[in-house]
């Protein structure tokens, strides 16, 4: 059975498209277009959300100023509260790669608000003389102000999340480090072994490093508020009443509201430099680069102190996920960690990709924001997501292997270091050495050589003072040339 059409036509001629879709022919002439990423832009809800916030915005400014009837103007308002209540994003089908530098997005839009007005009027889709998607939902707008505007909103609304996830994870990191703040074993640099701490100064670091991009990411919001909306083509603000825009961000601002803290719209002082400029962008993913690169170095180390179980570290048990292998039994991966890893990867591919477009864009305008609206769209998602499988899936399953710490930390050549402000350095590397060779506890060595009593040395190398929890302010004896102590000298 055919399909019912209706006919809608533009300047380049008429295409028929389904007789109840939402969209119409700009849309359509991109669905045939862009057959590119198979991926609608639909696929970021708040996308879509900031997009007909824009509208609706520009709708009451139009009416404000008297540019709009206030009958067209309420069947758009309404119609926009339909799609942020939830409604019609199916019908947002445009690929979220497309030439055009946005066009394509805000037609499909212009479109979707009309024909939802439309049928809240109680009118078919492609009625567009009680309803015009450009004359009347476009109205006093450009695609190159609405655009970067919404995106801009968009990326702050999803940045939101990742920062919500991101927080939740450094507190979970937090906790373990409570969890084992006296769970000594060896620290390692350049993966040897080097001197003792504790699992919780390992875990509260992995928090602290967290904390410290989540200031960064928050640093980008007041950026992203900076919109152009009034600059129309190309920032002389032609087609658009001198009233509008301080009216649209008035508008628009109170639809957003305190929905996400810290961010707050504001008029850029330069609205030609503002739709040409593509900094933010820049800015943005490269905090979300940085954040990327050191949750993966958290999980390559959480990969390394689960390794194992029996030939490698094991110093920690992750969460058994799932079966690691289809031929050895009993295998078990640390799936999670991997997963964070490559959506890492795929970050900081994002990035390049953004830093190429932000390049590229010529004079008044850049033509590849669609590239680097869904680079960075993507990325705000999949980091946010990582970040919750991550804690749900992993953190907060950690356990330590506590005695086979101990051992470790009791064989250790590495405690020899906190013996050398009492017995020279020539005299720690000599034990150092015997004590590899012999497979000896250094601490056995130091008493047997008549350097240390066995309390004194039972001082130094206690755990708190090993891992820096107790520490000795008193002065150390000064070591002689020979690197003998001074008779007397010993262990506070």
């Amino acid at each position: 059975m055919e399909q019912a059409t209706r006919t809608e036509t533009d300047s380049l001629g008429s295409l028929e498209v389904p007789a109840d879709a939402l969209w119409g022919i700009h849309t359509a002439r991109a669905l045939e277009n862009f057959p590119i990423s198979k991926r609608p832009i639909s696929v970021y809800p708040d996308l879509v959300r900031a997009l007909v916030m824009v509208k609706q915005a520009a709708a009451r400014a139009n009416a404000r100023i008297g540019v709009l009837e206030p009958e067209r103007a309420e069947l758009i308002d309404r119609a926009c509260a339909a799609v942020l209540d939830g409604a019609h994003h199916e019908a947002f089908v445009v690929g979220v790669i497309q030439g055009g530098a946005g066009t394509s997005t805000n037609m499909n839009t212009n479109e979707v608000i009309a024909n939802v007005g439309l049928g809240l009027d109680g009118r078919a889709p492609g009625d567009y003389a009680h309803l015009h998607p450009i004359d009347d939902v476009n109205r006093s707008q450009s695609t190159n102000d609405t655009y970067p505007t919404a995106v801009k909103m968009a990326m702050a609304l999803t940045l939101n999340r990742l920062l919500a996830e991101l927080e939740d994870l450094r507190v979970a990191f937090g906790r373990k480090g409570q969890e084992f703040h006296n769970v000594l074993k060896v620290g390692r640099t350049q993966l040897q072994d080097a001197v003792p701490m504790t699992l919780g100064q390992e875990f509260r670091g992995f928090a602290h490093t967290l904390g410290e991009d989540l200031q960064r990411l928050r640093e980008t919001l007041p950026l992203l508020g900076e919109i152009n909306l009034g600059a129309t083509a190309i920032g002389t603000g032609i087609t658009a009443d001198p009233n509008y825009g301080d009216a649209v961000l008035a508008e628009l601002s109170a639809i957003v509201g305190e929905s996400v803290p810290g961010f707050r719209l504001q008029t850029a002082p330069d609205l030609i430099e503002a739709t040409s400029d593509a900094g933010v962008f820049m800015t943005v993913s490269g905090a979300l680069k940085r954040s990327a690169i050191k949750l993966s170095k958290i999980c390559n180390d959480l990969r390394l102190l689960s390794s194992g179980p029996q030939a490698g570290l094991s110093e920690i048990n992750l969460p058994p996920r799932q079966a690691g292998s289809s031929i050895m039994p009993g295998k078990v991966n640390p799936v999670i960690p991997e997963v964070v890893n490559q959506v890492a990867f795929s970050v900081a591919g994002a990035d390049v990709t953004v830093t190429m477009a932000a390049e590229a864009g010529q004079l008044q305008l850049n033509a590849f924001e669609p590239v680097i609206v869904h680079s960075i769209m993507q990325s705000l998602v999949w980091m946010t997501e990582a970040c919750r499988t991550l804690r749900v899936n992993c953190v907060d399953g950690i356990t330590a292997n506590v005695e086979h710490l101990e051992d470790q930390v009791g064989s250790s050549v590495g405690v020899v270091t906190a013996l050398t402000p009492y017995i020279g350095y020539a005299a720690s590397a000599k034990l150092a050495k015997r004590a590899l060779a012999e497979r000896a506890t250094v601490a056995r060595l130091v008493v047997e050589e008549g350097l240390m009593s066995a309390e004194q040395v039972r001082r130094v190398l206690s755990p708190e003072r090993l891992s820096g929890l107790e520490v000795v302010t008193a002065a150390i004896p000064v070591i002689r040339p020979d690197g003998s102590a001074p008779s007397g000298s010993g262990a506070r």
